[in-house]
């Protein structure tokens, strides 16, 4: 009998054992389990069910014994069995001791992979099934099961069955409360992105794994990495090796081996990583290890326009970053370009002068050939709303506009047939400490675009943590707990999350998930501040901050 045959037998059965809650049912205790994001479907029971410390993993289909999904099962039953010592001597206890026999209601998770598949790119299939259920003599399912396309699906999966188990204090075992659960998710975009910036203060590359192990907790799927600006160039650029003199100092920077290593440690999470190198404007930090790419010494940036040399650097900088992000997009910035000292730079007011250009037509020249360089590379250009303001119907038909400023231009972007990327500063930007959970939540990337052919082109939203007042010991409380907002608008269906009293619905499940990051380590701050990143004003219980 086939996977899908044999699936749809247990689902059969599961469900005459069921009591449903699906998001149409009008309970609204029922309707919003403590789980996050909301899953799409669901339906679960009143059973409560043990499951075994030494829980067993079984793989199927082509991709199930993927070296991505047994390093995730791992990884995962270290989060639900922390409590126990170790789960290596654990499991060596039971397994050769075996002096006291447990009768667990769940002894194995099933993972059935279809796709042999890893390549991790925009669109990606992240659906999964998940169904527990205790073993008996009318179920044929009695363990846990997930069932993915692709290694991604399984890995969101098992965020979400990771967040169905809970440890007793009490009995000091982990349960699985209001089982039977039939869960049947998929996200709503395809692009649920997170800015990180360590050009305004370096990160170590320990915190941003700590910052992308917690996007996987809330389905985030891209790190977009804005590396360079003109504070600091850190990164290891190995055509043009002075560059990373423009560094902070000598031990703020990122070898090619450490930004490898991210790219690895974020695919085995299912996260692509969007490398930024913002052009022409914000630069300055280029011309310290290669001062030709300075107009002159009192106009650093924008980059020199003129020069070929200038655009032979980015050619060099983007071969070598591709051989690092193999993720489809790249974003070159684009944004805040000042132009007034090209035209007060006598060699730049001269080659303008000879082209008949305006600065802005300079602008526009030089975002033009920078975007050519990256497609030629093979990667499809990300720039920032500006350009599209500015010239837009000069800009390459495959560029994605990602928003920032102004709140229409995602509904100006798709109108003219561009992909789009929504991350509005007055919702969005992470560094706007007085904006609060429910601005974030609230916020929709659709809004005023009713037509389905044009919302496809919104390809999903990005929350943004700029770091100009942000570093190590802070940043992790300021992204957390109100980028899981934005990650469950980006997730969860839009009726899902645009209904009832969110006071009452989301805030208590939020409250929840920001204890859960709390206990899995992330430093996630009240959910309740006025402002973000602020300590308690008082004693209390994390589930009420």
């Amino acid at each position: 009998m086939s996977h899908n045959l044999l699936l749809l037998l247990h689902l059969f059965i599961f469900l005459s054992l069921s009591i449903t809650s699906s998001l149409s049912s009008p309970s609204p205790a029922d309707s919003h389990p403590y789980l996050w994001p909301l899953p799409v479907e669901f339906s679960s029971g009143n059973d409560t069910l043990s499951v075994d410390p030494a829980v067993t993993l079984i793989v199927a289909g082509n991709g199930g014994g993927s070296p991505i999904v047994r390093a995730a099962f791992e990884r995962y039953m270290g989060i639900i069995f922390k409590h126990v010592s170790s789960r290596a001597s654990l499991l060596a206890k039971i397994r050769f001791l075996r002096m006291v026999e447990y009768d667990y209601d769940i002894t194995s998770l099933k993972i059935i992979v279809h796709s042999d598949s890893e390549e991790l790119q925009l669109g990606v299939d992240e659906s999964y099934t998940l169904m527990v259920s205790k073993k008996n003599e009318q179920s044929v399912v009695g363990a846990a099961t997930i069932e993915a396309n692709t290694v991604y699906g399984a890995l969101r999966g098992l965020e979400t069955f990771s967040q169905l188990c809970a440890f007793d204090y009490l009995t000091k075992s982990v349960q699985i409360y209001k089982a039977p659960w039939y869960i049947q998710d998929k996200p709503r975009f395809k692009y649920r992105g997170l800015l990180v910036d360590t050009s305004r203060h370096y990160l170590p590359i320990d915190v941003i794994k700590q910052i992308i192990e917690s996007m996987a907790f809330a389905k985030l799927n891209v790190l977009h990495w804005h590396i360079v600006d003109e504070q600091s160039f850190p990164l290891e650029t190995p055509t043009y090796p002075n560059l990373w003199k423009g560094a902070y100092s000598r031990w703020e920077r990122y070898t090619v081996e450490d930004a490898s290593e991210i790219v690895r440690f974020a695919k085995m999470r299912g996260i692509n990583v969007m490398a930024e190198v913002d052009v022409p404007g914000h630069a300055e930090s280029w011309g310290t290890g290669y001062p030709d790419l300075w107009p002159s010494l009192s106009c650093r940036e924008p980059l020199d326009v003129t020069k070929n040399f200038t655009f032979d650097v980015i050619s060099g900088i983007l071969t070598d970053m591709r051989k690092i992000f193999p993720f489809e997009l790249f974003h070159l910035g684009g944004d805040e370009v000042n132009t007034d000292c090209w035209k007060n730079t006598t060699h730049v007011k001269e080659w303008l002068e000879g082209r008949n250009f305006t600065t802005k037509d300079a602008y526009k020249y030089f975002v033009l050939r920078a975007q050519q360089i990256a497609i030629s590379k093979n990667w499809t250009p990300v720039n920032w709303e500006e350009t599209f303001s500015s010239f837009g119907k000069y800009l390459d038909p495959r560029t994605v506009v990602q928003n920032w400023l102004v709140s229409d231009i995602c509904q100006k972007a798709v109108a003219k047939g561009f992909r789009c990327i929504f991350s509005n500063q007055g919702y969005w930007y992470l560094d706007h400490l007085d904006v609060q959970w429910d601005t974030v939540y609230n916020t929709e990337p659709l809004n005023g675009i009713e037509d389905p052919s044009l919302q496809k082109l919104v390809i999903g939203g990005e929350v943004c943590m700029w770091g100009e007042t942000a570093d190590t010991s802070v940043v992790l409380q300021t992204i957390w707990p109100r980028a899981a907002a934005a990650a469950e608008r980006m997730w969860s269906t839009r009726e899902a999350v645009s209904k009832g009293n969110i006071t009452l619905t989301v805030l208590p499940r939020l409250h929840y998930f920001r204890c859960l990051l709390n206990n899995r380590g992330v430093p996630a701050a009240p959910v309740d501040n006025w402002y973000a990143r602020r300590p308690p004003s008082g004693p209390g219980s994390c589930y009420a901050q």
